[in-house]
C-alpha cells in the first residue's frame, strides 16, 4: 500500500474523530492544551487499535474469502463512506456535546468514532501489500493530530467544518474502495 493511499485512508478514518473533536471544542469556554491532548490520545489510540483488531480477525477468514476479497474491501469501504456522507448531509439537529473530558465521556466517543477503523482493518487483512504495524501507527498519529487540532478549531470557528469533514472522509473512503476493486480486476494499476 502506497504512502499516499495510507495517508488518505488515515485522513478519511480520522474525519469522524475530527468532527467530534470540533464538537468537544465547542463545549468548552477556552480550549486548553490538556483538552486537545486528551481528545487526541483517546481518538488516536482507538483509531490505531481498532484496525489492528480488525486485521487479526480478517486474517482468520482470509483463506475462505480470497476469491472475493477485493469485493469485500470495496463494499466495506463503500458502506462506511456512504454512511459518513449520509451523516454529513443529514438535516437532523446536531447532538449536544458533553463538556467533560473524563473517561465516561471520552471512552464511548472513542469507540463510536473508531468502529469504521475496525472494518478497514478487516479489509487490510485481505490486501497483500499492507504492513499492519506501520499502517495502524500512521492512522493513530494522523487521528491524534487531527483530533488535537479539531478541538481548537471547534473552539474558534464552531461547527462550520464538522459536516464538511465527514463528507470529505466519506468520499475518500469510497474512492479508496473503488481503487482497490479496479486494481484487482485489472482496470487500473497504481
Amino acid at each position: 500500500m502506497s504512502l499516499s493511499v495510507l495517508f488518505l485512508t488515515a485522513v478519511g478514518l480520522a474525519m469522524d474523530a475530527f468532527a467530534v473533536a470540533i464538537c468537544k471544542g465547542l463545549s468548552v469556554q477556552k480550549a486548553k492544551l490538556s483538552h486537545m491532548t486528551i481528545t487526541g490520545l483517546y481518538f488516536g489510540i482507538f483509531q490505531a487499535a481498532m484496525p489492528l483488531i480488525g486485521y487479526f480477525v480478517g486474517r482468520q477468514f482470509k483463506q475462505y474469502v480470497e476469491a472475493v476479497d477485493h469485493w469485500i474491501a470495496f463494499v466495506l469501504l463503500g458502506l462506511i463512506g456512504i454512511n459518513m456522507i449520509r451523516e454529513a448531509l443529514s438535516k437532523d439537529d446536531e447532538e449536544e456535546c458533553n463538556a467533560s473530558f473524563g473517561f465516561k465521556a471520552m471512552f464511548p466517543m472513542a469507540i463510536a468514532t473508531s468502529i469504521d477503523a475496525l472494518a478497514v482493518g478487516i479489509t487490510y487483512a485481505f490486501l497483500p501489500d499492507v504492513k499492519i504495524a506501520p499502517a495502524v501507527a500512521f492512522i493513530g498519529i494522523v487521528t491524534f493530530a487531527l483530533s488535537f487540532i479539531g478541538v481548537k478549531i471547534g473552539n474558534i470557528f464552531g461547527t462550520k467544518f464538522k459536516s464538511k469533514a465527514e463528507l470529505s472522509g466519506g468520499v475518500i473512503l469510497i474512492l479508496i474502495g473503488l481503487k482497490i476493486l479496479l486494481e484487482h480486476i485489472g482496470v487500473i494499476n497504481f
